[in-house]
Formats: C-alpha cells, structure tokens, sequence
C-alpha cells in the first residue's frame, strides 16, 4: 500500500511539473493558429476595404461599383425574399446531379483505362477528340437533343467534369510507383488483389486532384449555361440583374457563387485529407 501511494505521489508530482508546460505549448498553438488564420485574412480584407471605399471616394462610377455594404445590403434582401434561396438551390440541385454523375462514370472508367491496356487502346482515340472539345462549345448541342430544360443543364456539368476526373483518374493508376507493384506481386497478390490493395489506394491523391478540378468546374459552367437558356439558377439571377441594371443584385448574385466555390473547394479539401491521411505531406 506504501509503495501504491508513492507511485501515485510521484506520478502526481510529474504531472503537475508537466502542467505549465502542456499549458505553454496549448497557447503558442492557439496563437499561431490566430496569427496564421489573420495572415490568411489580410488581402481579402483588404479587398473588401478597397471596395467599400473606391466607389465612396469617386474612384469608380458608384452606378457601375456600388459599395460593399449597398451590395450585402442587396444580398439580404435578396435572401429575404426567397429569390435567392429558389436560385440557389435551382443551381445546386444541377451542379451536384452533373457532378456525382461524372464522378459515378469517370472514376471506374478511368481505372479501367489506366489499368487495361486493351481498354486504353480502344478508347483513347475517342477521349483525345472529345478533351480538346470545350463544354460550352458544345452547349448549344445538349440544348438542341435535350431541350432547355433541367436535362441539358445537368448533361453539359457532367461533359465539363468527366474529363479532369478521368485524365487524373488515368494519370494515377498509370504513375502508382513500379516497386509497389513488384513488390505486391512478389508476396503472390491475385491481381483483384494487387488492384484493390496498392493501385487504388496509391491513387487516391491525384483522383482527388481531379475531383476538385470537377467540383470548380461544375460551378463555372453551370453558371455559364445557366446565362444562355435558363429560368432560374445563379446565372440567371447574374444575368437577369444586369440586363435590369439592378447592379447591387447582380454583385450580390456573383458573391453568392464565389462563397459557394469557396465552400466546395473547402469541403473537398477536408474530405480529401481525411482520405489520404496516410500520405506524408512536404511540411511533415
């Protein structure tokens, strides 16, 4: 029992030497964090600044450049309306349907491609003809076989996301490292095996490459499609606003889907790192 009590003494006592420093260490992380989040912060503050006072000063016309707060001011009333929710989530519902679809087609196509040379060979010609063929070049061709409805708006995001999904999609499985592969097939891996254990898994981060480049993608061409032959969305708001010179509307409208790009961009970020938390990043 004597011995029990001076080893909880002792461990005691260690603890509380460690204390100051645990708490020492607890701040300086949470300060460079602050300091890091402020550094990252700084130009666009002073881009938001630079907005507010530029038309305030008669830099730029205020007709053309209204200020920051008059443009958040519009945004909210947009937002109160309900105009902006019903453009919103008429964007959303078609980036997303283009996005998942791509993603749900290309990703097997890819490894497919990238693994199988006989699948390659058949058909690379095809996708080089069609990767060189911008997707709002062949807009007016979804909207003439699919019409103006929701069909084409959907078709043209996933035209504009199934090419970087698949080149990178390609590019990984073709750039796994060839001493995993010998490795693999050294210690007797089926080739299902080799395929779902070192392929796949060593692919991942340059997969994810493109699904970001597709999820930036899914946002500007919607949008653009959205200008040419559309009832609802973020483009149209863009655009209806400015050919009824309610200017605030339309900087509000472009805000809206500079944060939506924003919020993608992030979420797949974190998705991304939660996914390949295996991998050794340069700071590490």
């Amino acid at each position: 029992m004597a011995g029990s009590s001076t080893g909880e003494a002792l461990v005691r006592f260690e603890a509380e030497q460690r204390a100051p420093g645990r708490r020492l260490s607890l701040v300086k992380r949470s300060a460079g964090k602050i300091f890091r989040g402020m550094k990252s912060s700084i130009a666009i503050i002073a881009f938001l600044l630079l907005w507010e006072l530029t038309p305030r000063l008669g830099v730029v016309n205020v007709t053309f450049l209204p200020p920051l707060s008059t443009v958040v001011s519009a945004w909210w009333q947009l937002l109160l309306s309900g105009d902006l929710a019903d453009h919103l989530l008429a964007s959303l519902l078609r980036s997303a349907g283009g996005f998942f679809l791509a993603v749900a087609v290309s990703i097997p196509l890819g490894l497919a491609i990238g693994w199988w040379k006989g699948v390659a060979e058949f058909l690379n010609p095809l996708l080089e003809m069609f990767r060189n063929t911008p997707a709002l070049a062949i807009l007016p061709v979804f909207i003439l076989l699919l019409g103006l409805g929701e069909t084409s708006k959907i078709a043209i995001v996933f035209y504009a996301c199934a090419f970087p999904l698949l080149l990178n999609t390609i590019s990984g499985v073709r750039n796994v490292d060839p001493l995993l592969i010998k490795s693999a097939r050294s210690m007797g891996l089926s080739p299902v095996n080799l395929f779902r254990k070192v392929i796949l898994p060593a692919s991942v981060p340059t997969i994810f490459v493109g699904i970001r480049q597709a999820g930036a993608s899914s946002i500007l061409v919607l949008v653009a499609a959205e200008m040419v032959g559309a009832k609802s969305g973020l483009g149209y708001l863009v655009q209806y606003t400015q050919f009824s010179f309610q200017i605030p509307q339309m900087y509000a409208g472009i805000l809206t889907i500079s944060v939506i790009g924003l919020i993608v961009n992030y979420l797949l970020v974190h998705l991304e790192r939660k996914l390949t938390s295996w991998k050794q990043t340069y700071s590490e």
